[in-house]
């Protein structure tokens, strides 16, 4: 079973046990949490799309880390003006491990 979730401006596709970097979350390391903006769910049977978000269902993860991204260099340069400009930027990320993927009560009622 996979979900397919909206967090920090981006989408994620997840299944259980993955790992995934995402934009800066407030929390600390062990804590839990949950992702209810659920844009799709499918694996078995035929997908569950929602209109924009599927009602009731929730994504459980555990912040595993809170560190930052890889230096990027930003490098301006003009030609012929002596113009040269240097910087560097480290973005912010948190490290979930993706739980369980639970699906609304009005999706099984749907579904059964």
């Amino acid at each position: 079973m996979y979900a397919v979730i909206r967090t920090g401006g981006k989408q994620y596709r997840v299944n259980p046990g993955e790992i995934i970097r995402v934009e800066k979350l407030p929390g600390e390391v062990g804590e839990e949490i949950s992702f209810d903006d659920v844009l799709m769910m499918g694996g078995e049977g035929e997908p569950v799309i929602g209109t924009p978000a599927i009602e009731g269902a929730k994504v459980r993860a555990k912040i595993v880390m809170q560190d930052k991204a890889r230096k990027i260099l930003v490098f301006k340069y003009k030609k012929r003006m002596g113009y040269r400009n240097k910087r560097g930027h480290r973005q912010p990320f948190t490290g979930v491990a993706i739980q369980s993927i639970d699906i609304g009560a009005e999706q099984k009622r749907a579904e059964g």
